[in-house]
């Protein structure tokens, strides 16, 4: 397969990878040539571990962080420091589509990136809140627009997708003049804010038994070496959902599902309406950070 100035052996391109759709890895090969010019640029200089199905989601799960020997040279990797200190790791790196093509016949599904770039890796260029709903969707829909609201009295812009499960990312472009320690910590004080304010639907609490029916406003992405579902990444789920950029109107439609997002439709969508996200400057923390302890 050529694939811009590469080309690429597939293999086993019959193999199914979604038994209860009857998808393959050739359709999971295909999906992302396709999307790969609009999810690069949101990879590109980002350490990858790769969640591989070489014999379907429903078999064992492959989890690589280091990149393996017989990948081609052609690849970009980047030895990055261990969270524990113990040595490095060399990750794959997906600054082109043929890359994607490339880690899609290796049965990677899912492609998880950092939320930090190689050169600096210390210090984020996007901050994510993970809601985590107890049930169904609507309380993910009321914590994204909540967290907008509050995130938009700060002065600080933000974007939202889907996840391919039941909740929603909602990410905050960052400068990269903050380091992880200092972007979780305005992060948790965020959710903070939300909790005191609605603490009847929100809550920080890590532990499921305490929640007690209400929206996890998950803030622990945000630390070095973390990884986050990237735009347009499918997941190893049955459907085979995406997870999805959308534009902030879509979560006024109240017929909007998350598992409306996949590796059927998501091609078609994208050639439809392209891609919903602005090209959004990163911001510093220092003013919200002053705006913040004025609205708590």
């Amino acid at each position: 397969m050529k694939v811009g100035r590469r080309t690429i052996n597939l293999s086993n391109t019959a193999k199914v990878l979604f038994p209860d759709d009857g998808l393959t890895k050739g359709d999971l090969v295909e999906y992302y040539e396709t999307v790969g010019p609009h999810m690069t640029p949101y990879l590109r200089g980002r350490p990858l571990s790769l969640e591989r199905y070489p014999d379907g989601i429903d078999a064992q799960q492959i989890f690589h962080q280091n990149a393996p020997q017989y990948f081609p040279d052609w690849i970009e990797t980047a030895p990055m420091d261990r969270v524990d200190g113990s040595g490095q790791v060399s990750h794959a790196i997906a600054r082109d589509t043929a890359t994607l093509v490339y880690l899609a016949n290796q049965a990677c599904i899912t492609p998880h990136s950092w939320l930090s770039r190689a050169d600096r890796p210390d210090n984020p260029d996007q901050l994510i809140f993970d809601l985590d709903p107890p049930d169904g969707f609507e309380a993910a829909r009321r914590g994204a627009l909540d967290l907008r609201a509050l995130l938009d009295d700060l002065g600080l812009p933000t974007v939202v997708k889907t996840t391919g499960g039941k909740g929603l990312h909602v990410h905050v472009p960052l400068d990269r003049t903050a380091d992880f320690d200092t972007v979780r910590a305005f992060a948790r004080d965020v959710a903070g804010v939300l909790v005191a304010r609605d603490p009847k639907h929100y809550t920080i609490e890590q532990r499921k038994a305490a929640r007690k029916g209400r929206l996890y406003l998950d803030i622990m992405r945000n630390a070095y070496g973390q990884t986050a579902v990237p735009p347009y990444a499918v997941r190893a789920r049955p459907g085979a959902p995406v997870a999805t950029p959308l534009d902030w109107s879509e979560l006024d439609d109240p017929k909007f599902r998350t598992d409306h997002h996949t590796l059927r439709t998501v091609p078609h969508r994208l050639d439809h309406d392209g891609d919903p996200w602005p090209r959004l400057r990163g911001r510093s923390l220092t003013k919200p950070r002053k705006r913040l302890e004025q609205a708590a």
